[in-house]
């Protein structure tokens, strides 16, 4: 069974976030969400999920990472990796939406983090978002 529609776009959304993180997070995201997702030709629809959520990181940057911050009390937010600084930004952002429930948020960012990461950036994942979904009153 193939993906559904909002998972892919997540991972168009994190490859984007990715992207732009490596390059130092000081450049245009959207322009750069732009060139990564014409470079792999990606469909309308996932491009549409994934759009709405870079272009909400791209408006509220600072916001979303002080909120990052308080939850990753013993991390500082530069000092993580790309691929779990990028899935806590989208986890964040989707949160911020409030579209998705926030259990199938984790899940699906847990799965990412494990996809591209590793095991432990899994169990990492996992603790921040809930969290972080805890501390915006998304989840009891």
């Amino acid at each position: 069974m193939p993906a559904r529609v909002e998972t892919r776009g997540r991972s168009r959304a994190l490859q984007a976030l990715y992207a732009w993180d490596v390059r130092g997070a000081t450049a245009d995201l959207p322009r750069i969400a732009t060139l990564v997702w014409d470079d792999l030709a990606i469909p309308p629809d996932e491009r549409a999920f994934a759009e709405a959520l870079v272009q909400l990181i791209a408006a509220e940057r600072a916001g979303i990472d002080a909120d990052l911050s308080d939850v990753t009390t013993n991390w500082r937010l530069e000092r993580l990796g790309h691929i779990e600084r990028s899935v806590l930004r989208l986890a964040a952002a989707e949160l911020l939406q409030g579209g998705t429930p926030p259990r199938v948020v984790i899940q699906e960012c847990v799965r990412l983090a494990e996809r591209y990461g590793s095991s432990q950036s899994a169990r990492f994942v996992n603790g921040v978002v809930d969290a972080l979904a805890r501390r915006m009153g998304r989840l009891n």
